[in-house]
């Protein structure tokens, strides 16, 4: 016999009733993990490497995250990499990076270690062959022989006959001895679950309540003939060895729960209590795709989102919170607070991509309250503007106290950093050249003179406009040349906005000093 049960574990009587807390609807002895209280919740968010993070298991890391620390427990990445074919080279390390980057810090993983490590399924390969041997000596597994041949003309009559593909179970009659045999002089086969009592199976999902599928889909394959498990069982062995408390997936896994809680009753292991989310969808409904390029953070992340304003638009989406103000953007810590697994509603929910923008608002705000982060975003911008127009620092008005002025001022007319390098906003940033100046010194010396007498506090877009009016009518000059002076000496540019938001934008500091560097260099 194997030794799979030889492990740190209680192993009690519970039986199973339909309540909040139940699992299944008939009693049975399954070995328990130690105890259900908070201080001993642990979840894990298991993806596998084959693609880039993106928003629908963002939101499953996220409210697995959610739910852990309002209850003190453990955030804990397993990484699923036992389909080998759909591995892609340095995903997991993409992973890890993304999930830090959004602010979720795990627990255990395969890069901070563990005490139930190791994290990566591959790496766990005995414990599953340990655990079909466990099911094959119980007769609640066998072998099977079937070619790749044969099952795919089983497909093939199944779809003819326009029934849904099924396994027909044939090898499940094989003497055991003799299937034994065969395996040990060589033959290629696979590991089949016995799929019997499913009919009638019951389980009490912490989000949909009580729930019942049947199956006509035959015996599953849990350990394929390369000696790799499938889901389903790698599923429910490193659960188990993990002790995780309770499994929060997308409600697209729900109808597998049957056959998963069937594996712990072939081992007489006690399921974890199970939450399934409801869908996450686009804004017309539709269903969100790998394919979508728009939905993976590094999406975001390129377009200038903060993983703050991610994170409120995926929790924005769905329910879980109490007493939310959806008008506010909250940090991680408050949305572990607000969260109550228990709120979570059944039907599917729409993204809202204008909400996005708003969040990331909300967010630049945020960060310009804190000395570190704004410090940060100065820095962030000062790159942008250097990338964007590509000319010397000397021709680039860099400053510090500049960039954090204009960051207050256009932190309600944006949605992301970005948008403050776009042309429109080329005036903040580009200096005019020398030659800004030609046979208007003189003008360009009295417009200076009259700027500079303008108090601070008129320095603003319609005073300013009052004032240049007769400034312009008391020298004899058309209004409309002298703003085209005035934008040509300033900025150096043809276009731009109005002259008097422009100066009342970039304040009077700034506005004189392009005045006299101009008349400097000319």
């Amino acid at each position: 016999m194997s030794n799979i049960n030889k492990v740190s574990r209680q192993t009690f009587s519970v039986v199973f009733n339909m309540t909040r807390n139940g699992l299944i609807s008939n009693s049975k002895t399954f070995s328990s993990h130690p105890s259900n209280n908070d201080k001993d919740v642990r979840v894990r968010f298991a993806p596998s490497p084959t693609g880039q993070l993106h928003l629908g298991s963002i939101r499953t890391a996220l409210y697995n995250y959610l739910f852990a620390k309002s209850r003190g427990g453990k955030f804990i990445l397993r990484i699923e990499d036992t389909d080998q074919s759909r591995l892609v080279s340095g995903a997991m390390k993409q992973l890890e990076y993304d999930l830090k980057w959004i602010g979720l810090t795990t627990d255990e993983g395969p890069s901070v270690g563990g005490d139930y490590g190791p994290y990566i399924q591959s790496e766990r390969l005995g414990l599953y062959k340990e655990a079909v041997e466990e099911m094959l000596d119980r007769k609640a597994a066998y072998r099977c022989f079937c070619t790749d041949y044969r099952l795919d003309l089983l497909r093939k009559d199944s779809l003819r006959r326009r029934q849904v593909p099924r396994y027909d179970n044939r090898c499940r009659h094989i003497d055991p001895e003799s299937a034994k045999k065969r395996a040990l002089d060589g033959e290629r086969h696979c590991i089949r679950f016995k799929m019997d009592g499913i009919e009638g199976l019951k389980f009490h999902d912490l989000v949909y309540g009580s729930i019942s599928y049947g199956s006509d889909e035959g015996d599953p394959v849990i350990l394929k003939a390369d000696g790799f498990p499938t889901y389903h069982l790698a599923n429910i062995v490193d659960d188990h060895h993990m002790c995780i408390s309770h499994v929060l997936r997308g409600v697209e896994w729900q109808i597998s729960t049957p056959k998963h809680i069937l594996m712990y009753r072939a081992l007489d292991w006690t399921p974890p209590l199970f939450a399934h989310l409801p869908l996450i969808l686009n804004s017309d409904g539709s269903k969100l795709s790998k394919r979508q390029g728009d939905i993976q953070v590094n999406y975001y992340r390129e377009d200038g989102i903060f993983p703050g304003a991610l994170l409120n638009y995926v929790t924005d989406a769905g329910g879980g919170f109490r007493n939310r103000d959806k008008t506010k953007s909250l940090t991680i810590d408050e949305l572990v607070s607000h969260f109550d697994l228990g709120l979570i509603g059944t039907n599917s929910c729409r993204l809202r991509p204008d909400r996005l923008g708003d969040f990331n608002r909300m967010e630049i705000k945020r960060l310009l309250k804190n000395e570190e982060s704004s410090k940060k975003l100065v820095q962030m911008l000062q790159s942008m503007i250097k990338e964007k127009f590509q000319r010397s620092d000397d021709e680039l008005e860099l400053g510090e106290l500049h960039i954090r002025r204009i960051l207050l001022w256009g932190v309600d007319r944006i949605h992301a950093i970005k948008d403050l390098v776009s042309p429109e906003f080329a005036f903040l940033w580009v200096l005019p050249s020398s030659n800004a100046v030609s046979s208007d010194e003189d003008v360009f010396m009295k417009i200076t003179g009259e700027l500079t007498k303008i108090p601070d506090k008129e320095f603003t877009k319609d005073k300013l406009k009052s004032r240049l009016r007769c400034f312009a009518e008391e020298h004899g000059l058309p209004f409309g040349q002298t703003m085209k002076l005035i934008r040509k000496q300033i900025t150096g540019l043809k276009e731009g906005p109005g002259v008097p938001e422009m100066l009342d934008v970039l304040g009077k500091d700034s506005s004189l000093a392009r005045l006299r560097r101009v008349l400097q260099k000319s």
